[in-house]
């Protein structure tokens, strides 16, 4: 049981889920602090409130709707969301691009390498000894094509349709 515990503890992906979880709380911070030190003084000074929560906020027998307090969430959101997409996902994706491409080039090389090695291996043959086979592939094919139109018994050739 405590085997099973440890492997699960292991797998890649939860490690991934608790750093996701730990950078998600680190970034939550950061985007608190600038929203409550930086755009929030930006909307006391527009509005006179000093956060949005209050701001558009409609009271009726005592229960309060307040859009700015959506408003709010939804930007804290967008700003925790850009955060997340140029600090971590453009490196992150940059990075692997180069990666792949470093390993795209090491591939080829090995390719080219490997096929230039069966081409060292392979004998040269000369431009006369082309021709012979060449010629040679020729010889059979023709053979064969002339195989198959050999007249049979009926007087008719293979493959063909006899005309009268």
């Amino acid at each position: 049981m405590i085997e099973g515990f440890k492997k699960f503890i292991a797998r890649g992906n939860m490690i991934d889920m608790a750093v996701g979880v730990v950078m998600g709380g680190a970034v939550t911070t950061v985007v608190n602090s600038i929203v409550n030190n930086v755009i929030n003084p930006f909307i006391a000074m527009i509005f006179g409130k000093p956060n949005m929560d209050g701001l558009l906020a409609i009271t009726f027998n005592n229960a309060t709707v307040s859009f700015g307090a959506v408003l709010g969430a939804i930007l804290n959101f967008l700003i925790i969301a850009a955060a997340v997409y140029f600090c971590i996902l453009v490196p992150i994706n940059k990075f692997r691009d180069m990666t792949e491409a470093l390993l795209a080039k090491t591939k080829l090389a090995e390719e080219r390498s490997k096929a230039e090695e069966e081409a060292a291996k392979e004998p040269e043959i000369s431009a006369e000894e082309q021709t012979i086979l060449l010629l040679q592939q020729i010889r059979d094919e023709l053979a064969k094509q002339n195989a198959q139109n050999v007249p049979n018994d009926s007087g008719t050739v293979a493959g063909a349709v006899a005309v009268r």
